[in-house]
């Protein structure tokens, strides 16, 4: 094999630079060692997180974990050059997800892949995961900055693991949900980090807008209402936990709206409806999206939120404290819906 003995190749010069990113993650480790929880044996930079669990806080505890991205809203923050509310997205996200089953947050990764490591973007991402754990109490315990010149060219993923823990007689399946439960929407302020590439073609390719485009009915920037962050809801998941309220069903409403994400804890024998006049001021970014789009209704509420980030199932009795308590938590909940006799669906009616 021929070889150029006047030329010597540099892990830099292929578009890697270790010193960059050694120097990048120190300027962050101290907010990132803020996210932290007594349970944490080690600082971060180990191969390795350490998370001592004690069991003797615990009579049969589940861990329950799940793995999510961010998807194309990392787009937007890249046309934005802001990337510190995409840190609160992923983890966010995460802690819904395990929320609804009762489980407790306690320690979360992040990987972030990219085409070539740059600042501010790698500081204020890793910014926003660590204010997010650390307002949630929740540890980060470690992650991975892949830095791949050539596969992501100038983009870069997000994705975050989440665990959590819960006692076993805790879990929140959905399994009890019987006609006569109520449902309450938790409002969700945006976009949450589901729809973005339907809300790209509509907004940039259909009606050539950008993310300076200021619409009346928004009162800001297109950018900034499809930046708004993930809302967290973990709080007041425990605060009614803790007040013995029955939460029986929970459905984070993602990625296919109330029609597809309500089901996944639906007893087969009943179904979940859902009432559109019902919803409190859903931000308006819905109602731009879905008159500019031309979208039906069964393609807006089955990709967008459409202004509801989570439906907690309760039976009557608990409904009217389970609002106030999401109000002492600064969610302004709503009854939207009820349990009827059914087959395990979701629907959505005027």
């Amino acid at each position: 094999m021929a070889s150029n003995n006047a030329v010597k190749a540099t892990y830099k010069d292929a578009g890697v630079d270790i010193d960059l990113a050694t120097q990048l993650l120190s300027s962050v480790k101290q907010k990132l060692a803020s996210a932290r929880r007594p349970e944490m044996l080690a600082p971060i930079g180990g191969f390795g997180g350490l998370f001592q669990l004690d069991l003797s806080k615990y009579k049969n505890p589940v861990l329950v974990s799940s793995i999510d991205g961010v998807g194309t809203k990392l787009m937007i923050a890249a046309m934005m050059q802001k990337y510190d509310t995409v840190g609160y997205d992923i983890v966010n996200h995460c802690i819904n997800d395990i929320s609804v089953q009762g489980a407790e947050p306690i320690y979360f990764l992040d990987y972030i892949g990219i085409g070539k490591l740059r600042s501010p973007l790698y500081e204020q991402v890793l910014g926003g995961i660590a204010d997010a754990c650390k307002a949630a109490g929740c540890a980060v315990l470690g992650g991975e900055t892949a830095e791949m010149p050539g596969m992501y060219g100038n983009d870069f993923d997000l994705v975050g693991v989440i665990n959590g823990i819960v006692e076993k007689d805790k879990l929140i399946t959905g399994e009890k949900l019987a006609p006569g439960y109520v449902a309450i929407g938790l409002p969700s302020n945006g976009l949450h980090t589901n729809g973005f590439s339907l809300a790209r073609k509509i907004l940039f390719e259909m009606c050539h807008y950008t993310v300076d485009t200021e619409l009346p009915e928004l009162g800001e920037t297109l950018g900034e209402a499809l930046l708004k962050p993930h809302t967290c809801y973990w709080n007041a998941i425990k605060a009614a936990m803790d007040a013995g309220i029955a939460l029986d069903g929970i459905a984070h409403i993602t990625g296919g709206g109330l029609f597809d994400n309500v089901p996944r804890i639906l007893p087969k024998n009943v179904d979940a409806v859902f009432h559109k006049s019902t919803i409190k001021n859903p931000p308006p970014i819905f109602k731009v999206l879905q008159e500019a789009g031309n979208l039906d209704d069964s393609e807006a509420y089955r990709v967008f939120n459409m202004g509801v980030g989570m439906v907690w199932f309760v039976p009557e009795a608990d409904a009217e404290k389970a609002i106030e308590i999401c109000k002492q938590h600064k969610v302004e909940a709503f009854r939207c819906g009820e349990i009827v006799a059914g087959t395990g669906k979701s629907q959505v009616v005027e």
